[in-house]
């Protein structure tokens, strides 16, 4: 299997894992700090990464720095989907259920597309369409799962 396919499949593991580890935490951690924590938690893995590719890669790429009119794009990024994104997260985490904010973290990548798509002309093509197609049928799949367990009534219901 290509090295990228399992850094992928091994990323979505461990984005798919941080929900619920993230919900347990949240009766003891307020969301703000938790959201800091889980980013630079992020963070310090990377610059671990980057030290290790300093010291045991022998050809390492330069990092690309942004060109002059890039800094407010990346700023903007910055202060949305590195900050206020994961605070709303953890807010959103703390009165949901972990497996309806799971649900709706898989709807994420769709919708992310689909912005990419109609917002800043992203190349949208077949495969990207049957994937965010999948996702959403799996989405609806499991959120119908759920839905039809919690009207089953336990066994000590009676």
């Amino acid at each position: 299997m290509h090295q990228g396919v399992i850094y992928a499949l091994l990323a979505a593991a461990l984005f798919g894992a941080s929900t619920p580890f993230a919900k347990a935490l949240l009766g003891d951690v307020h969301p703000i700090v938790l959201a800091g924590l889980l980013y630079a938690g992020s963070g310090a893995g990377l610059a671990i990464v980057e030290v290790l590719r300093f010291f045991f890669v022998q050809r390492t790429k330069p990092i690309a720095w942004p060109s002059r009119g890039d800094w407010g794009w990346l700023a903007a990024a910055i202060l949305s989907g590195g900050i206020v994104g994961p605070i709303l997260l953890m807010f959103g985490l703390a009165n949901t259920a972990a497996s309806t904010t799971s649900l709706l973290l898989n709807l994420e990548s769709a919708f992310t597309a689909l912005i990419a798509w109609f917002l800043f002309r992203e190349n949208f093509d077949r495969r990207i369409a049957i994937g965010m197609a999948a996702i959403l049928a799996g989405g609806v799949v499991l959120s119908g799962r759920v839905a039809r367990c919690r009207s089953l009534p336990l066994l000590g219901d009676r």
